[in-house]
């Protein structure tokens, strides 16, 4: 599978962003990968594989792997990071493209098709909320967030250096598999990957979008979702549990579910099969056949909504 690499530039502030594309160009809808918070790309390493013919664009969220800082660094909100996507497919002369989102990215890809509906062909909502994760996310984490920002900001290059040293260690491994992680389905060498990409990226700018994910919702676009949409749910989700993913594919029109009975928070690199043949299944169905039918809107019905 060869892969491309380009920068896009931010309309926001300037900043480049860097985004990595594969497949062809042909009669199918592209898709654009939407990952979750300090991630760049570890849980798409499956499903990279089974849509290998498929064009895909996966963007790298600022500070986020091959992303440098902001130039801004406030601007890390979601509404940010959808503009940004909208920025890359501008960049990869893409007029529409399914947005399959991961976690935060779940909220990245709604708030992209509230504020450009004609961008987004189709949504695929992994293992995420539609807003504030954090009062569900386990520890809760809402309440300790202030406290946490607060000492990172006191010493940075402290908190940095010691993230560096352990979060990519396979004792960061052993614990995220009693956490989180169902242990007898993942291998060390999918999820490490997310490890050492957690340990490279700026504390306080990790904080600062943790923060903001947990401000934003979604929840009203819900019932006004008109494009074919798919939401998967892990089981066993402890940072973003089930019950969210049944309200939201609920509240969306004709949308389907997949819930995965002892999936966690990674599914997709647990149960790999399932969810990327069910991913494939819905795009051949919902979305391929309504692009051949010349249903699916064009660029030019892009305009934000109110």
């Amino acid at each position: 599978m060869q892969t491309a690499w380009g920068y896009a530039v931010s309309p926001s502030d300037g900043s480049p962003l860097f985004y990595e594309s594969w497949g062809d160009r042909g009669a199918q809808a592209p898709v654009l990968l939407c990952d979750g918070i300090g991630c760049d790309g570890y849980v798409w390493r499956y499903l990279r594989e089974d849509l290998a013919g498929r064009y895909t664009l996966h963007p790298h969220y600022r500070g986020h792997g091959r992303t440098a800082m902001p130039r801004d660094p406030t601007r890390v909100t979601i509404p940010d990071l959808a503009d940004d996507v909208v920025c890359v497919l501008d960049d990869a002369l893409v007029d529409q493209a399914v947005l399959i989102g991961h976690s935060m990215g779940v909220q990245v890809a709604l708030e992209t098709y509230r504020r450009h509906p004609g961008r987004v062909a189709g949504l695929v909502l992994v293992c995420g909320a539609p807003s504030h994760p954090l009062k569900t996310f386990r520890a809760a984490l809402e309440d300790l967030l202030p406290t946490i920002q607060k000492w990172i900001h006191r010493v940075p290059s402290v908190i940095n250096r010691i993230s560096r040293l352990v979060l990519p260690t396979r004792l960061a491994y052993e614990v995220a598999s009693r956490l989180e992680i169902r242990r007898e389905l993942v291998e060390p060498a999918d999820f490490m990957p997310y490890l050492e990409g957690m340990a490279r990226i700026d504390t306080r700018l990790f904080i600062s979008m943790l923060s903001a994910a947990g401000q934003h919702s979604a929840d009203e676009l819900l019932p006004d979702i008109a494009v074919p949409t798919l939401v998967v749910a892990g089981g066993r989700d402890g940072f973003t549990p089930p019950d969210r993913s049944r309200t939201m594919a609920e509240q969306i029109p004709n949308a389907e579910l997949l819930e995965i009975p002892n999936g966690s928070h990674t599914a997709p690199i647990e149960h790999p099969h399932l969810v990327d043949w069910t991913i494939r299944d819905f795009l051949s169905r919902r979305i391929d056949g309504v692009m051949d039918s010349g249903v699916i809107k064009s660029k030019d019905d892009s305009q934000p909504r109110e």
